[in-house]
């Protein structure tokens, strides 16, 4: 037995059976039947799963390897652009060489499309998809976790609750990534923090490089082991984001009553909502791969949160959210991947319909909600300050 299959994403061997499972697994055509149909009740979604079935195989009739897979998540990745954003750009390509490999950790705005959208980017830049960190708190189900093991994704155990279990844990991970980045060659995608960064403040969790440094020799040095691990920063931004107002409910939650009670279903509503949600505008921004000199994981953590911040794209929501809040905005303040100034006339449009979808949130929490989107402005500004000081 191998020393990572507990962790590590499904092989090519183990595609056809994968599926076979899949097509026979009733509570997983129950849950694709209710996503392709949100309004169908609960009486006829069994009288549909034997079409669903047929269409699920139909689908993935030829799918015989993780490569064939990812082909076709990518024709889905393609339509999500087309039909629920405003396009996606991208920015870095620089930095990049095709010949190599590289760890990405960026922002971790929505639970699947953040690693989708920079695997949409990657591809476009001549790379071979990556494999994907994903907490074991997704895994809820046998079914989930054959999705998410035959997508590439390998496992993040959140669920230990022993320090010793832990420590294990995370050494297993550190070593895995290792591994994957020095010995496998493959590109890796990381979130710079467990959970998403509800509040969109995107700071990296230092606990997030100390596990990556856990499998480093104690007499290498830090900076080497930075370097073999080639890590690029990665900045996402989304004009709007489809789980903002439900972000905004569960922060008012905690700062009301001091906790939130998630419900069953709620990760997978969350998904749903991020796929099938209007995003706008999206931009990817590559930074360039670490390559300084670190004492500390504390000072990988700071070069990680300058370039990931500074690269953030801003759009015209974040300007109108945070003169909501301020009243005026900082001076000089571009926006989109063309870095032009942001006048409220050439937005006239993207300011009339962001207004409308605040007014939808309920106005106990809509500081919050507008905050969500001021925020990246906010951390720009402070970085600049600090920067300058």
């Amino acid at each position: 037995m191998n020393q990572f299959d507990d962790i590590r994403p499904y092989s090519d061997a183990e595609v056809v059976p994968m599926i076979d499972r899949l097509l026979k697994n009733q509570e997983f055509l129950a849950a694709v039947t209710r996503f392709r149909f949100p309004k169908l009740s609960n009486f006829f979604v069994p009288l549909m799963i034997p079409i669903v079935r047929h269409y699920v195989a139909k689908q993935v009739c030829e799918v015989k390897t993780i490569d064939d897979l990812q082909a076709l998540i990518k024709r889905y990745v393609d339509r999500m652009i087309r039909e629920t954003s405003s396009g996606l750009t991208i920015t870095g390509k620089r930095h990049l060489d095709v010949s190599k490999n590289y760890l990405f950790i960026s922002n971790h705005r929505d639970i699947v499309v953040d690693p989708a959208i920079v695997n949409l980017a990657i591809h476009q830049c001549g790379f071979t998809t990556l494999q994907i960190a994903t907490g074991d708190n997704l895994f809820t189900k046998p079914y989930v976790s054959d999705l998410m093991r035959i997508n590439k994704s390998f496992i993040v155990n959140r669920s230990a609750t022993k320090p010793r279990e832990k420590l294990k844990a995370a050494k297993l991970l550190s070593e895995y990534i290792y591994h994957v980045a020095t010995e496998l060659k493959d590109n890796i995608w990381i979130a710079q923090r467990e959970g998403r960064a509800k509040n969109g403040v995107d700071r990296t969790n230092s606990a997030v490089i100390g596990m990556l440094a856990l499998n480093k020799p104690k007499a290498a040095d830090l900076s080497n082991y930075i370097r073999e691990l080639n890590i690029v920063p990665v900045s996402i931004s989304y004009e709007r984001d489809p789980c903002d107002i439900a972000k905004a409910r569960e922060l008012y939650a905690h700062r009301e009553h001091g906790e939130y009670e998630k419900d069953e279903h709620e990760d997978a509503s969350s998904i749903a909502q991020g796929i099938t949600g209007f995003k706008g505008r999206i931009h990817v921004a590559f930074g360039e791969p670490l390559s300084g000199h670190y004492e500390t994981t504390d000072e990988v953590v700071a070069e990680l949160d300058q370039q990931i911040i500074s690269n953030y794209v801003l759009q015209p929501s974040n300007c109108i959210a945070y003169k909501e809040l301020h009243g005026s905005l900082p001076d000089n303040i571009e926006i989109t991947h063309q870095k032009i100034p942001f006048k409220e006339e050439d937005f006239i449009t993207e300011i009339q319909q962001f207004r409308q979808h605040i007014a939808q949130c309920d106005e106990a929490y809509r500081d919050i909600l507008l905050a969500m989107y001021a925020n990246p402005i906010v951390c720009q500004q402070s970085h600049k300050t600090t920067q300058a000081t």
